[in-house]
């Protein structure tokens, strides 16, 4: 049954799920395993999950928390493109489908776009 709510135990699946799917993905698999590894089941993998998680509770609940800036992380990896990103929104959007109503997979989708585009900019992408 799809979520018509937000919980970090339905968020923690779908994150697992989407992330899963990235790394099946040649398109964008190299920027996570440059970063991150391709073991899932790492502590830095495990330590990703959590700011995620807490990062989409916050966008999707109010839920206060996520603390970090959400852009410098992403200063040491290599050059992206607008293709990456569109492939990214892809995937997301694929992955929130699988565990929310189509209504709440919409909003989040949007909050996913939105930022898509705030870190095009910020990446000076677009």
């Amino acid at each position: 049954m799809l979520a018509s709510e937000v919980n970090r135990e339905n968020l923690s699946k779908m994150i697992r799920t989407f992330y899963a799917m990235i790394l099946k993905d040649k398109t964008i698999n190299p920027y996570f395993i440059m970063a991150l590894g391709n073991d899932l089941e790492s502590q830095a993998w495990q330590k990703h999950y959590q700011i995620l998680e807490d990062f989409w509770l916050m966008l999707m609940t109010g839920e206060k928390v996520y603390t970090r800036d959400a852009y410098s992380p992403h200063e040491e990896l290599p050059q992206m493109y607008q293709e990456t990103f569109e492939r990214w929104l892809e995937l997301f959007n694929e992955a929130v489908h699988l565990y929310y109503t189509p209504k709440l997979a919409k909003k989040f989708y949007k909050r996913a776009e939105v930022l898509s585009k705030k870190f095009m900019q910020w990446l000076d992408i677009v």
